[in-house]
């Protein structure tokens, strides 16, 4: 993250309505776009790589609006780290979505598997943009055996608009209801996932929609943006940005967090404080990758294979017991009907008369 000058301190603490433009200089840092998209095909065909997947069979969900959509082909720059092979662009679906802020950005679906196990949200990192990430959705996305959805945030890559907090917040929703809407994919099939800033929109939307992704994933993540240019700061100030230690709380899917002990972009204890405030019940055990920095946990072994954990072990795990508390609440449900609606039941009394020793015949 840039640093703050001197005239960015005083309008920070004496100018209330600039915090969010020094977050913007603090945080958002846009690279020059490596990729361009172009319109190739407009047409509803099998040419457009979109299957239903009624049968279950395709890795590929169904498009519900590609009779309206163009199809669209990824071009790459000299710029991008990773010149890819026509069978890897042909694993690239690029599309746009509006956002509620009226800004069109650019989503891709990276159809890595035939038979995913889930599907990821991944909200990249500063810096970079789709271009600079496909290489690493694809390998992450064949080790995993999952499919990844990411995009870009508004004024990154191919995205229109200007990036800002409040875009940020707009961006995420607007292609985490693509994933929904436009490819039929339920909230018990996502993972969400976020990359240092891209931590920032997954707590946020995390923390909205009750029940929205079965698990979230937070790489190196932020507490606030006060706290990554103060870190002495204890509590959230009004003018304080990306205030996600007040957030995560909220969340009510289990929450992994991954950090680096060495990390001198982010602080550890920005993972430690994120991780005390997620409520037991949601807690998994989170990976302090030893040694590493910001930009390098994914070079360590133990980052795929925590993750593969979480995928294989951690969230079935979860699954099962939410499984065994709705049998045990519908049980309880069942039992309570029932003594509710069963009559009580009377015990008959047998009156039986004094014998009369003195009577008469």
């Amino acid at each position: 993250m840039n640093t703050l000058s001197i005239r960015d301190l005083c309008c920070l603490f004496c100018c209330p309505p600039l915090p969010s433009r020094i977050a913007a200089k603090l945080a958002f840092l846009p690279p020059e776009p490596t990729y361009s998209l172009l319109v190739t095909d407009n047409s509803n065909t099998s040419a457009n790589g979109i299957h239903n997947q009624t049968g279950g069979t395709s890795s590929k969900p169904v498009l519900t609006d590609s009779s309206t959509s163009p199809r669209y082909t990824i071009f790459f720059s000299d710029k991008a780290e990773w010149q890819h092979s026509t069978n890897e662009i042909s694993k690239l679906e690029p599309y746009f979505v509006t956002t509620s802020r009226h800004n069109r950005i650019a989503c891709i679906y990276v159809n890595c598997t035939p038979n995913p196990k889930y599907y990821i949200l991944f909200s990249h990192g500063n810096a970079v943009d789709l271009g600079q990430m496909a290489s690493f959705f694809i390998v992450l996305g064949s080790r995993l055996q999952c499919n990844i959805f990411s995009y870009d945030y508004s004024g990154y890559g191919a995205s229109h608009g200007k990036a800002s907090e409040k875009n940020m917040y707009a961006d995420i929703e607007a292609a985490y209801n693509s994933i929904k809407q436009r490819y039929h994919i339920s909230e018990s099939k996502i993972i969400l996932y976020g990359q240092s800033i891209g931590t920032v929109p997954t707590i946020d939307l995390a923390s909205r929609y009750n029940d929205c992704c079965v698990a979230c994933v937070l790489h190196s993540p932020l507490s606030s943006g006060m706290r990554v240019a103060f870190p002495e700061t204890k509590r959230t100030w009004c003018c304080d940005a990306f205030p996600s230690i007040d957030k995560i709380h909220r969340i009510r899917s289990i929450v992994l967090i991954i950090h680096g002990t060495d990390d001198d972009v982010i602080d550890v204890s920005h993972g430690f404080a994120l991780y005390s405030r997620i409520q037991i019940q949601h807690q998994t055990e989170p990976l302090w990758v030893d040694g590493a920095g910001h930009n390098d946990i994914e070079a360590h072994g133990q980052y795929v294979e925590r993750l593969l954990r979480l995928i294989d072990v951690d969230i079935p795990q979860i699954y099962l017991k939410k499984q065994e508390q709705v049998q045990q609440q519908q049980q309880q449900q069942q039992q309570h009907e029932q003594t509710t609606l069963t009559p009580p039941t009377l015990a008959s009394t047998l009156i039986i008369p004094a014998s009369t020793t003195n009577g008469t015949n």
